[in-house]
């Protein structure tokens, strides 16, 4: 595989050997995913019921038992007492973990957000000092960056630092929220402005004095997990616990939320995956008018578009995980440069992690809702545990950043990449504009298959670049502004990266199989490529008609009406075809 440029997909054209796709698991890779699922099912998932009444004890001894097995050091380097795995394989455990309903999210924060930020920012008196007990679970760690008024707007902070008199210590004040593992959390990687100014971060021990805890918030979903606010009253934190640099938190704190976000998407497919088989399980035993209700053509259209959905989501993630890995893998994290050298290759795919946040969250909703309509009443009530899935999906379109700043984030990401000269993007901009106003800029339409699916992808790039290059020379000096329309442009590169991520998942199977099967897989993409293209032209549209009028506004819908047009295909048909698939396995599966 090569080192791909963040956002280039939007872009270029990649080859399928580039990217990295389930497909591609190693041996290796396939017993990490083993041994967490062998864990999950035989410890966590059976006492799932006790997590959620918050039985005393339960979450935390089940956090240092998966650390036994280890789940909990994936990303820890084994210098560290950590496992040292790789990104795949730490994404993996992240898919694995919804299996343990609240666990995972009590999982995922202390290896993610909790760990990471000294993993790549620490220096290594810190990553000596708390990595092995966070590897091993001697330590939970906790992430505390929302205050009261600041969520989406972290760099608004209140907390403030002063250093003491002596120099020893910074002496912190201030109020966290919604804090994640704050109960049983040993460590908090906190946030705080220096002087009321820089904004810093820092590791703060559990029992530092001053040092309190609100009470548990009662929460609509993953209700098994501790949130409490973290209060900070005249806390001396020691100046070797200043995380990074002095005035450098927005570096720590954004690059790990980028890593949190993609890592996101991949437990929404996990989840989403757990509430497909309870569902296909349910519809095949579920008998109505003499039949089981997974004969009619309603259910296999909505168990059919699930697996459709989580195909294309498992696809952008495992896409996402390997251009981190490529970027990341030969960076010495025991060297004082880690943290620089890590933030640039983290950085540079901040628009693609934005991307999976977004729509690994949204497909998730869209299965949990559906799941619950297959089972009708019973999925009301808590006698079946769709009722938990569907409470406990919810947070995830507010976790790592709102979905709406989200979407604001993947145009700004882009658009500050190509003014630092690492994207060619007002160049494409430009030059998709110029190709498409005039008809010999587009080729003959292929007719069907796959190269009418990759045409199809193809245009969807340039509509997507149309869009932007007009919303850009409509508002030069007030886009910020103009979120409804940076809103839709983003969903149109969120459909773009789906597209095209799955097509070149589609096309690398069938170079590996050659003329082996692969129907369902082409299915899928066949469905979600012609769906997905009724929703960038219709995007597209509203987009033009909010920056043009007149004869430009013509001559933009003329030259998306070129690019929009394609021979319909059976979708009804192929749709079908997957979830016969789904309902003869009996879960999710596509080869």
């Amino acid at each position: 595989m090569h080192k791909i440029e963040g956002g280039s997909f939007l872009i270029d054209s990649v080859d399928p050997g580039d990217v990295f796709t389930p497909e591609d698991m190693t041996e290796e890779h396939k017993l990490v995913a083993k041994a967490a699922e062998e864990f999950l099912l035989g410890e966590v998932t059976p006492v799932i019921d006790d997590l959620e009444a918050k039985k005393e004890g339960l979450m935390l001894s089940l956090l240092k038992k998966s650390a036994e097995v280890g789940l909990m050091g994936s990303d820890i380097p084994e210098e560290y007492e950590g496992m040292g795995l790789d990104k795949i394989s730490s994404l993996i455990i992240t898919e694995k973990v919804p299996l343990g309903g609240p666990f995972a999210v009590a999982n995922v924060d202390h290896t993610g957000i909790g760990s990471l930020p000294i993993v790549y920012f620490g220096n290594d008196e810190q990553k000596r000092r708390y990595l092995p007990g966070l590897a091993n679970g001697e330590m939970i760690g906790a992430y505390a960056l929302t205050e009261p008024g600041a969520g989406t707007d972290a760099l608004n902070a209140k907390t403030t630092a002063t250093l003491s008199e002596d120099g020893k210590y910074y002496i912190l004040n201030g109020e966290k929220q919604f804090i994640t593992n704050a109960a049983y959390a040993d460590i908090f990687i906190t946030y705080a402005k220096i002087d009321g100014e820089q904004f810093t971060g820092f590791i703060i021990d559990r029992d530092s004095e001053g040092l309190s805890l609100g009470e548990e918030e009662d929460k609509l979903g993953i209700r098994g997990t501790s949130t409490r606010s973290l209060i900070l009253d005249n806390v001396k934190v020691p100046v070797e616990n200043l995380l990074f640099k002095p005035g450098k938190g927005h570096v720590v704190a954004f690059n790990i939320l980028n890593i949190g976000r993609y890592k996101l998407g991949g437990a929404c497919v996990g989840a989403a995956k757990i509430a497909l088989e309870d569902t296909v399980r349910y519809a095949k035993t579920r008998v109505q008018f003499g039949h089981p209700i997974a004969d009619f053509g309603l259910i296999k259209e909505k168990i059919g578009e699930m697996a459709i959905r989580i195909f294309v989501a498992e696809s952008m993630v495992y896409r996402n995980a390997g251009l981190v890995e490529e970027r990341l893998k030969d960076i010495d994290m025991t060297s004082p440069d880690a943290g620089i050298e890590s933030s640039k290759g983290i950085e540079m795919y901040a628009t693609e992690c934005s991307i999976n946040k977004v729509y690994g969250s949204e497909m998730l909703d869209f299965v949990v809702d559906e799941a619950l309509q297959v089972h009708g009443g019973y999925g009301y009530t808590k006698d079946y545990p769709i009722e938990r899935y569907y409470r406990d999906s919810r947070i995830n379109r507010i976790f790592e950043g709102t979905n709406e700043i989200n979407r604001l984030l993947i145009l700004r990401m882009l658009f500050r990449r190509a003014m630092k000269g690492k994207l060619p993007l007002i160049q494409a901009m430009k030059q998709a504009a110029s190709d498409l106003l005039k008809p010999s800029g587009l080729q003959k339409t292929p007719q069907e298959g796959v190269e009418m699916l990759a045409y199809l992808v193809d245009n969807a790039k340039k509509i997507g670049l149309l869009a932007a290059g007009a919303a850009y020379q409509a508002h030069p000096d007030d886009l910020e502004t103009q979120q409804e329309i940076i809103g839709m442009i983003g969903d149109i590169i969120i459909e773009i990266f789906a597209m095209d991520s799955s097509l070149l998942r589609v096309r690398k199977i069938l170079e590996k199989n050659g003329d082996g099967p692969a129907e369902i897989p082409e299915a899928i993409v066949s469905v979600y490529t012609i769906d997905a293209m009724m929703r960038v032209e219709r995007w597209a549209k509203l987009i033009f008609a909010a920056v043009a009028s007149g004869d430009i506004l013509r001559t933009q819908l003329s030259a998306l009406k070129r690019l929009t047009r394609y021979t319909p295909v059976n979708t009804v048909m192929l749709r079908r075809k997957v979830a016969d698939r789904m309902i003869q396995i009996g879960r999710y599966a596509v080869q």
